[in-house]
């Protein structure tokens, strides 16, 4: 004769099946947690590798730049806002092994995406900055030269990062400044001056504003590249005296 299972009191049996449902739901909700957070930085890791056409254009470009700024093998120029490096890449190809290359940005997947850049064509003479909302981050007098793209009518504090800009020149260095003009009615972008008119800046406000913190005017050249089909940059070219 068995003995008789002895009996559970109701709360009991009552309480189980809601006790496993929660360790359930939890294990669940930590196990999608965890795969939400895996996928992101699986594709944010590694930016893709630039096609054929967009390394043509950007080669293009950097010879081009490399003449208006009189580099040669073996200079320092720092690119501010270098996005995903692709002119960064190009600059360090051009300055050789024993040229320097300081690429900087504020946004922390684009500076990874230099990293990358850097890392996939093995340069060795790049140096990655994070940069400030105020200030470059640059070494004081590191630069023969500096270029930045689209980047300018950014500048929330464009008085206080042009001066840490022409901190980080040598005497006699030059400033590249390559952007568009705002279109009539288009919105201005959060944080940045006024006297932009708009998304964008205007060539003349750059130069008042280089002026203003050191720099000497040397040219402006309309219609450098189309940032886009309906959209075309203009440069900037300043100096450091010295």
């Amino acid at each position: 004769m068995q003995p008789k299972e002895k009996l559970r009191p109701a709360s009991v049996l009552r309480g189980r099946p809601l006790a496993l449902f929660v360790v359930l739901a939890t294990a669940l909700a930590c196990a999608a947690s965890f795969l939400q957070g895996q996928a992101p930085a699986q594709g944010r890791g590694q930016a893709a590798a630039p096609t054929a056409a967009q390394l043509a254009q950007f080669a293009g470009e950097a010879a081009r730049l490399f003449e208006v700024l009189e580099l040669k093998p073996g200079m320092t120029v720092a690119e501010v806002g270098a996005g995903r490096g692709e002119m960064t890449v190009e600059m360090s190809k051009r300055l050789g092994p024993n040229g320097r290359v300081y690429s900087t940005e504020l946004d922390p997947a684009r500076l990874a995406d230099i990293r990358s850049a850097v890392s996939r064509e093995q340069l060795a003479n790049v140096t990655v900055i994070e940069a400030g909302v105020r200030v470059s981050n640059l070494p004081a007098g590191c630069c023969d030269a500096v270029f930045m793209r689209d980047v300018y009518h950014h500048f929330t504090f464009p008085d206080e990062y042009d001066r840490s800009l022409v901190a980080a020149l040598k005497p006699g260095g030059r400033l590249v400044v390559i952007d568009f003009e705002p279109t009539p009615g288009s919105e201005l972008p959060e944080g940045v001056p006024a006297n932009r008119g708009g998304h964008g800046v205007p060539p003349n406000v750059i130069v008042d504003e280089m002026k203003a913190a050191g720099l000497t005017a040397v040219r402006t050249i309309p219609g450098w590249t189309n940032l886009r089909a309906n959209r075309q940059m203009f440069l900037v070219l300043v100096k450091k005296p010295g």
